[in-house]
């Protein structure tokens, strides 16, 4: 193994931890967004010791977190190259793919046509058609929906289309055809939905459960990614939260399901224990769907201090052949207007115990700079996007 490559790298990605507004945030409304910084404003300063350690506020200061005088990562921050701000796209683009195209949110719901569709098609009518909480559109609309067996369909910030039904009502293998139809009907390029989802629930009015039966239907990249090289040269992809979905399962040789960022962190914890060779590459959700959309700065700033206080467990299982890139896939500003996903910057910190010293590498100027570098690392066909950084890591 050369001096500057990595047997087992580390990819954490704390969705939607954004770190300032990128220069093209005014064209996406989202002018002054500022993740990061407006959690700290609010709180009156973030306790972070240990991102504090490898240089979070280096990269620009932020209210509480200590700058460091010999970080011990190389750290920067990414600006997104394609069009939009979702969950997909950033991904998408971290593996080394550029989408010109943005997937569409509906905060309206669906075109009419689209619905009228999917009721002939199904032979079921559409109830709801608006964004929603899941728990309270059951609140709102299972009794209809029990007693006339119309299907429940809502939105969120995201580019999803979600269907619910009561697993008495619509048994689960219907639910799923339907799902399948509405994946069929929204791959057309003025739909451009980004995931359908089923989510079957039980219980009565008042008391409805959803069941974990819940299945994704996302796109397929549009194109190979990093992932997929890496597996096909019998390297080891392991995707833990919803990566696998994300990908639609492209590229993954296993994938370990996650209920919450501290199962996260116990996840990517026990694959730090593993013998593996390749990529273990996690996502935190919990920042986006239970705080940044909610707009709970407060809850925000408590998540991010749990998942602070986790990282010496990882620090400790990281040998030399390790390499750590913490990072995130947009902003979602908890301060910021509206409940939507913010154009952000993101941090990208990137920690190896070989470094004697880690400094400011350049800004990069797309997100596929970390596809690139996984790939040279493994020297695996490289992504058409994206600049490595390895040999900046000196």
């Amino acid at each position: 193994m050369s001096s500057n490559t990595y047997k087992r790298v580390f990819l954490v990605v704390m969705d939607s931890v954004g770190i300032g507004e990128a220069p093209d945030a005014a064209q996406y409304d989202d002018k002054g967004s500022d993740t990061l910084g407006h959690i700290a404003e609010h709180r009156g300063g973030l306790k972070m010791p240990n991102m504090a350690k490898l240089g979070l506020s280096n990269i620009r200061e932020i209210k509480g977190i200590e700058k460091a005088d010999k970080p011990l990562a190389f750290y920067t921050k990414m600006q997104e190259a394609s069009t939009g701000k979702d969950t997909m796209t950033g991904h998408w683009e971290i593996m080394g793919l550029h989408i010109d195209k943005p997937f569409r949110v509906f905060p309206d719901g669906f075109p009419d046509e689209l619905l009228q569709e999917l009721e002939e098609k199904t032979g079921r009518k559409i109830i709801g058609n608006k964004p929603a909480s899941g728990t309270e559109i059951l609140d709102e609309l299972g009794k209809e929906h029990m007693e006339t067996g119309a299907l429940i369909v809502y939105t969120s910030a995201d580019s999803v289309l979600q269907i619910a039904a009561h697993e008495e009502i619509v048994p689960i293998d219907e639910l799923y055809k339907i799902c399948k139809i509405a994946r069929e009907l929204t791959l057309d390029e003025k739909y451009m939905v980004g995931r359908v989802i089923a989510r079957p629930f039980l219980g009565e009015p008042g008391k409805f459960t959803r069941t974990s039966n819940r299945h994704d239907y996302a796109l397929k990249p549009f194109g190979r990614t990093v992932m997929n090289e890496l597996k096909d040269e019998k390297y080891d992809v392991i995707a833990i939260g919803k990566i696998s979905d994300i990908y639609d399962g492209e590229g993954v040789t296993q994938s370990l399901r996650t209920k919450s960022n501290m199962d996260g962190m116990d996840k990517l914890v026990d694959t730090l224990s593993m013998d593996f060779t390749g990529l273990s590459f996690l996502n935190l959700v919990d920042f986006d769907a239970l705080f940044g959309h909610r707009r709970d700065p407060q809850g925000y700033g408590d998540a991010l201090e749990e998942f602070d206080a986790r990282l010496p467990e990882v620090f400790e299982k990281l040998t030399e052949d390790d390499l750590l890139i913490i990072t995130a896939d947009h902003g979602n500003d908890p301060v910021h207007h509206g409940t939507d996903h913010t154009r952000e910057y993101v941090p990208l910190v990137v920690y190896s115990k070989k470094f004697t010293e880690g400094r400011e590498i350049p800004l990069r100027q797309t997100f596929a700079d970390i596809g690139a570098t996984v790939a040279e690392n493994f020297n695996v066909k490289l992504p058409e996007h994206g600049t490595s950084f390895l040999n900046e890591l000196k």
